[in-house]
């Protein structure tokens, strides 16, 4: 006789629901942009009724901020370290969209639903709260980076060269939205590795010539 699985417990239902919602969520949001976006319909795509967003999530705004974690995490899996290969910057999403098999447009479109939200959150004091926590992480990450890659002499801090770097990932991203131009991912290597450690930057350039 076949044994049947075990039923899934409450928990285990509602991670499932959970996860379903967040992955809905991050379609809709890519397609319709963060203020177009109905809980309604990111609830239909997920294939329940609105109660459940409630159930699992405190409204739009909160919904929103499980998928940038989802895609923090998703991006944590990719290392950043300068002097490796040649890589797209991590604002653009496109190394993360590459390896998870998500299309390209979604996820320009989620960056740009994200511009949305940065816009609104700023103006709302729990919100900014809550966004001032990702946004330190990304900057933690950067900060990670610079810790690993600088030289020993490097007169900056690894912040304040994790800071640089951020700067121009994040900056690199903002072009992309604002006039769809992508730098080649060499010559933005480039840049990274000028900030990070020009020495060797220089160094290695020359010796690639």
């Amino acid at each position: 006789m076949t044994q049947l699985p075990d039923p899934l417990s409450r928990r285990d239902r509602q991670r499932q629901t959970r996860e379903a919602l967040i992955f809905a969520a991050r379609a809709v949001f890519s397609e319709d942009g963060y203020h177009a976006a109905s809980l309604e319909r990111i609830a239909r795509e997920a294939g329940f009724s609105k109660g459940a967003v409630y159930s699992n999530f405190d409204g739009k705004s909160a919904l929103f901020l499980a998928v940038m974690d989802q895609n923090l995490e998703l991006a944590e899996a990719d290392p950043r370290h300068p002097f490796e290969k040649p890589s797209n910057p991590a604002s653009t999403g496109w190394d993360v969209a590459e390896r998870e098999g998500y299309p390209l447009e979604a996820t320009q479109g989620f960056a740009l639903a994200t511009l949305e939200f940065i816009a609104s959150a700023a103006r709302d004091e729990t919100l900014a709260s809550q966004l001032h926590q990702r946004l330190a992480a990304v900057l933690d990450r950067y900060d990670a980076i610079a810790r690993k890659a600088r030289p020993d002499d490097e007169t900056l801090g690894a912040t304040e060269v994790g800071t640089l770097l951020a700067a121009l990932d994040q900056g690199a991203g903002l072009i992309l939205l604002a006039g769809d131009v992508m730098p080649d991912p060499a010559v933005f290597t480039a840049g990274m590795r000028r900030l990070v450690d020009p020495a060797r930057a220089a160094a290695e350039g020359e010796a690639d010539v």
